[in-house]
Formats: C-alpha cells, sequence, structure tokens
C-alpha cells in the first residue's frame, strides 16, 4: 500500500508541475519528454502494486506467510524498509512540502559572483551553479568539446547583428566567453533584466538572464557586462533590450578581461512569462 501510495503521490506532483507550468524551473524543457515518460510509468507501476495489494489483502494467511518468507529475501529489518520507503518518497516530499522559488537579482546580490563557476561548486560534483559563462565542457572529452564548439562558431560566424534570442541564449554567450576575440567589433541584440554590481564606489551594469543546462543542479545566471549612455536609470530587476557592440575590457573584481558591449540602443520591455533560458544539444 505505501508503494502505490508514494507512486500515486509522485504521477499527481509530474502531473501539477506539468500543468502549473512550474517543471521548466526544474529542468532542461527539451528534457520533458522524460518527465512525461517517468509520469507515465509512476501510473502503470502505481497501478499494479494496487493489483498486488488488493489481492494480497484477499489471500489466505499461509499465503501471508509465503510473501512474508519472501520478504526476507529482501530488506529483512524494519529500518532498512523505512529507509527505503523515505528515499523513494524523497521527490514526492520535496516537490510538495518546498516552495519553488523565482530567481532574480537578490540572488546575485547574496552571493555575488565568480568566474566561471562559483565557489561553493568547487569540489561538489552535484552542485555546478555558473555564472557569467555558461559553461558545458563538463559534459565532453577536451576534444569533443572543441568540436562542439567549433561547429557553433561555424554557425555563428557570419555577418551582421548577432541575434540572441532565447532558445540560442546560452549557446552564444558560452561562444562569446571562450572566444572573445573573434566577437570584438560585432553587433549583438539580446534581452535580460539589469543587475547593478556594487564594487566600492563603483557601479558596474550587467543584463542577465537565468539559464538551465540539463536541470536545476547547474543552473545559473549568464549574460554580459554592458556601458549604459550617461544619464541612463535603469533599476535591478528591470527588463531591457539591448542593442550595441561587443568590446572587451578589463574587469577588477574579477581581475580579468571581460566582454562588454557598449550599447547603442536600450528600450524596456516587459518580462516574459518563462523567465528560464534552456541549453539546446
Amino acid at each position: 500500500m505505501i508503494r502505490f501510495l508514494i507512486l500515486g503521490g509522485y504521477f499527481e506532483l509530474m502531473m501539477y508541475l506539468q500543468v502549473s507550468g512550474k517543471l521548466n524551473q526544474f529542468i532542461n524543457v527539451h528534457y520533458r519528454y522524460l518527465a512525461v515518460l517517468s509520469m507515465v510509468l509512476s501510473l502503470l507501476l502505481a497501478m499494479v502494486q494496487l493489483v498486488l495489494w488488493v489481492k494480497a489483502d484477499g489471500k489466505s494467511k499461509e499465503h501471508h506467510h509465503e510473501e512474508g518468507m519472501e520478504h526476507e529475501h529482501g530488506l529483512k529489518k524494519r529500518y532498512q524498509r523505512v529507509i527505503a520507503y523515505v528515499l523513494l518518497a524523497l521527490p514526492v516530499i520535496v516537490g510538495t512540502f518546498f516552495p519553488v522559488v523565482s530567481l532574480d537579482t537578490t540572488i546575485v546580490q547574496a552571493k555575488g559572483f565568480q568566474f566561471p563557476i562559483s565557489k561553493e561548486s568547487v569540489g561538489d560534483p552535484q552542485m555546478q551553479t555558473q555564472y557569467l559563462q555558461p559553461n558545458t565542457s563538463m559534459y565532453y572529452n577536451k576534444t569533443e568539446y572543441q568540436k562542439q564548439m567549433d561547429k557553433l562558431m561555424k554557425k555563428y560566424d557570419q555577418a551582421g547583428t548577432l541575434a540572441v534570442t532565447e532558445e540560442n541564449y546560452l549557446e552564444v554567450m558560452e561562444l562569446i566567453y571562450n572566444y572573445p576575440s573573434s566577437f570584438i567589433g560585432r553587433k549583438i541584440s539580446f534581452d535580460g533584466f539589469i543587475y547593478h554590481a556594487k564594487q566600492d564606489k563603483q557601479e558596474d551594469d550587467f543584463v542577465f538572464r537565468f539559464g538551465i543546462i540539463h536541470c536545476v543542479a547547474d543552473s545559473g545566471v549568464f549574460g554580459l557586462r554592458i556601458h549604459l549612455p550617461e544619464g541612463t536609470a535603469l533599476k535591478n530587476d528591470q527588463w531591457v533590450h539591448i542593442e550595441g557592440v561587443i568590446q572587451s575590457n578589463f574587469y577588477q573584481p574579477l581581475k580579468r578581461e571581460l566582454p562588454v558591449v557598449q550599447t547603442t540602443k536600450t528600450s524596456t520591455i516587459t518580462a516574459p512569462k518563462n523567465q528560464y533560458v534552456y541549453r539546446s544539444f
């Protein structure tokens, strides 16, 4: 019965996340089919457990004794079964009782940002929170990663404005940070939210978007530093459309050269319904 409740609870949770649209805050939307598959399988397994439970409930004590003997070959002790059920129920517990938090600049303000990954991520393979540059090199060997980057460079090695969209946002940002010299002087247009990074008396402006590479464990805040025209007043979290030219400049807080966009046109826009972007593979 417990297994039926756990599997049924997982199915209902996944159905809720699908219908409410909150699933895209946990995984890359390109993997939605896997979530649907797991939802269907959990429903089928829940039905199997329900049938087994109903049959077992109507059988004789002798059958119950035989069933108990079979269980001896599995988890023999009560605490082992309790631990197993808790682990199985953990996704349902987390999804039900832990609220989904929408990310905004308060997350960046609380942690600051490092390059290319945050300090708390180092040494923890389960947590690869990234900042500024989307880094997919961890998912390939060195040769294969270089092939992927060369392929993308050919895709964007064209004249004219580099149009950054929701679909290509993360791959373009990865290229710009990997090969900044190849993009210097290139016109670019992209959308995101404003973040003012304060360092001593200096304030630097960035335009970011929160992105998910595979799942929330490797999510991060990605974007570019910008130079706004004098007198431009924009608040944190204000969504903007940026047009400008990519340049490079030394960024003292990180002690390295960073690509920067010298803006030629800035306009405020309405925040998109889904504020996340996802990596295509």
